[in-house]
């Protein structure tokens, strides 16, 4: 590995129209903002997606969907509890 490297012919990707179109397909529906979260929560999405195997970013963007579409949320122990009661009452 060299100590040094000489970049003063690089371009830059947005000269690279293979480049362009690359980064236009992977951001595809996706806008970047920044967002401000508490360090706690940033931690815990962290640490779940370490053990999971996902992005914190893509588990994020899951429990956004969840809270503005709470029919695609996943089934939790308690709803599934609840269910289950309401159902047994009723048979």
């Amino acid at each position: 590995m060299r100590e040094e490297y000489d970049f003063s012919d690089a371009k830059r990707a947005s000269e690279m129209p293979h480049l362009v179109r690359l980064q236009a397909e992977a951001a595809k529906g996706k806008t970047r903002i920044t967002l401000y979260l508490d360090d706690d929560v940033l931690e815990a999405f962290r640490e779940r997606a370490e053990a999971d195997g996902h992005g914190y970013q893509t588990l994020i963007n899951d429990a956004l969907r969840s809270a503005i579409r709470p029919e695609c949320a996943p089934v939790t122990v308690d709803a599934l509890r609840r269910i289950l009661r309401e159902e047994l009452r009723a048979a």
